[in-house]
């Protein structure tokens, strides 16, 4: 189960950075900007350490009865579904890191219309839905808190950056 669950979760992990490191080397060619009082450095350690964390707590439970394991994977199926589409809906301008390029606009297609920001939304949703699939009971929780902390200083950043073009 560990093995399926860091499958799950790691190779689209490695897709997503993929696609953002692409993105981001265009947005620099294009002037883009890089605000200063992210917290990228640290959520590029805490995101994926956070996964790992629910997965060794489950692994010390060894597995035990799961009764929330399907609804977690709904959950986390539901959150990547909202993540991608908030990925397409942003195309080359979504990345890792905050980049703002010359004469950017609030994108307010897609989820967007309905959500200030769907890809953070999703964010936790991955998180929960694997603390729900892995039983992590103590690591779930707190990793989720932790992350929606980044997530409100990462916001302020970038609704800083929109702003100011």
């Amino acid at each position: 189960m560990i093995v399926a669950l860091g499958l799950m979760v790691f190779i689209p992990m490695l897709v997503e950075a993929a696609v953002a490191g692409r993105h981001d080397r265009l947005l620099r060619a294009q002037g883009a900007i890089e605000p200063i009082g992210d917290v990228y450095r640290l959520m590029q350690v805490v995101y994926p350490g956070a996964f790992l964390a629910m997965m060794l707590e489950a692994w010390l439970r060894h597995g035990r009865s799961n009764p929330a394991l399907l609804a977690g994977i709904v959950v986390f199926v539901l959150s990547k579904g909202l993540k991608y589409w908030a990925i397409a809906t942003l195309g080359n301008r979504w990345t890792f890191r905050v980049l703002v390029p010359p004469g950017s606009r609030r994108i307010v297609e897609g989820p967007y219309r309905v959500l200030r920001h769907p890809n953070y939304i999703a964010v936790i949703g991955e998180l929960g839905g694997l603390a729900m699939m892995a039983n992590a009971r103590i690591t779930g929780p707190v990793v989720t808190v932790l992350f929606l902390l980044l997530i409100r200083a990462r916001t302020r950043v970038e609704e800083r950056a929109l702003a100011a073009r």
